[in-house]
């Protein structure tokens, strides 16, 4: 009789939808509300936009597929970088190309981050001590206006249309 009982309840679970769905857990309501508030970075957010942290500055302008990137670097007195360039996003990695300085950045929704270790090539796009190493910025505006204003220090366009 217990194997009866035990067979019944068993099966008696096969085939029932489960009463909520990962979409509408508490857990992914959660997540929802904290990416809402800004305390968690949305790791869907678009790309394009104006980006800086103190005296350096990025801009994108395009979609997630095919975008321009300007990068500017100003610590005054000819210590300075400037580049434009293409960036494509494959989920949370950037694919930036400035001519032949080429390499990959960290994209988390709300910051941008370049490697530590940067192509020889890159250097060709500074000058005095200023680098692109490990630039790291945040998100000021997704305003694609703002972004194609921004200038290098000698007032060239970086991602202007």
């Amino acid at each position: 009789m217990k194997r009866v009982l035990l067979l019944a309840v068993v099966l008696g679970g096969c085939g029932q939808a489960p009463s909520n769905t990962v979409a509408d857990s508490a857990g992914a309501r959660l997540e929802a509300a904290a990416e809402t508030a800004g305390i968690v970075p949305n790791p869907h957010a678009l790309l394009q936009g104006s980006w800086a942290r103190d005296t350096d500055r990025v801009c994108v302008v395009g979609t997630d597929k095919t975008a321009r990137i300007g990068v500017s670097v100003d610590y005054g007195e000819d210590q300075a970088c400037a580049a434009t360039g293409t960036v494509a996003r494959s989920g949370d990695t950037l694919k930036l190309a400035f001519g032949a300085c080429r390499f990959n950045a960290k994209f988390d929704g709300d910051r941008i981050v370049f490697p530590a270790d940067i192509p020889d090539a890159c250097e060709s796009l500074c000058t005095g001590r200023a680098s692109l190493v490990a630039l790291a910025v945040d998100r000021l505006s997704e305003s694609r206006s703002e972004a194609s204003a921004l200038r290098s220090s000698k007032g060239r366009f970086l991602c202007a249309d």
